[in-house]
């Protein structure tokens, strides 16, 4: 027997004991082996937070998604586990950074500005808006528009999933609501399906740099310090990419800007 085959089984006899007897030794064991995922997602989140933000609260709430995720799962539905518990850890570190409220209120105004700046030249132009345009529809000169994107870096690290989650709901919690689990949703199933079909156009008219940016990081989970080194940039250079394709987005999808 190999050892992938021989650890697929025990993890399943895992599973079974835990559904059958829910016994505290079989959920503190599922707990463990899906740490490291927890962990990974943290790390991947606090790269763009300011520092008042630490890693050991992300991992906090994130460890609460895993929980409610392993009480949760249905392996009658034909999701994976991982999958799953994917988006309720990173939904739960999500709702926690939204409680902590860190992001002055007055940061995101200027967010909704630039949004809607976005918005205007880009409907106009035809095209995505270049630096100098976006600053001087803003009455600002370029370096302040610098400035001013690094500033906005902070309240972007969950704009993607805000328009999302506004839009298609959470995947997971689309699943749970489904009465008949061998059955899909219609609604459910349209919404996802225009939401896609959106944002493959939003993505598609990005500037090449800003789509490689969203494309590394959401797409093949690639951290910021990675997708720098594939680019051949800073990590703040990538931060900065980040954040305008973001901007783009939101401003294209009709994100509120939180």
């Amino acid at each position: 027997m190999s050892a992938e085959l021989k650890q697929r089984q025990e993890r399943a006899e895992l599973w079974r004991r835990y559904r059958t007897a829910a016994d505290p030794e079989s959920w503190e064991a599922l707990i463990r082996e899906h740490l490291p995922l927890v962990r990974y997602l943290a790390g991947r989140l606090v790269v763009h937070l300011p520092p008042q933000v630490e890693l050991d609260d992300l991992i906090s709430y994130g460890i609460f998604g895993l929980m409610e995720a392993i009480k949760r799962y249905d392996p009658s539905r034909g999701v994976k586990f991982e999958t799953y518990a994917y988006t309720r850890i990173r939904g739960a570190m999500l709702d926690g950074l939204r409680a902590m409220d860190w992001v002055p209120q007055g940061l995101r105004r200027r967010a909704r500005e630039v949004e809607a700046c976005y918005r205007r030249l880009e409907n106009r132009l035809g095209r995505p808006a270049e630096d100098a345009e976006v600053a001087a529809e803003l009455g600002l000169t370029p370096d302040e528009f610098g400035e001013l994107l690094k500033d906005l870096a902070r309240t972007t690290v969950i704009s993607l999933d805000d328009v999302l989650r506004s839009e298609s709901d959470d995947p997971a919690a689309v699943l749970d609501r489904l009465a008949d689990p061998g059955a899909a949703d219609p609604l459910a199933a349209a919404t996802l399906a225009d939401l896609r079909q959106r944002l493959a156009q939003a993505l598609a008219v990005l500037p090449e740099r800003e789509r490689l940016v969203i494309t590394l990081y959401y797409y093949e989970g690639l951290t910021v310090k990675e997708i720098a080194e594939v680019m051949g940039v800073s990590p703040s250079r990538v931060s900065q990419l980040h954040t305008r394709a973001i901007l783009r987005l939101r401003a294209r999808l009709g994100g509120d800007g939180g």
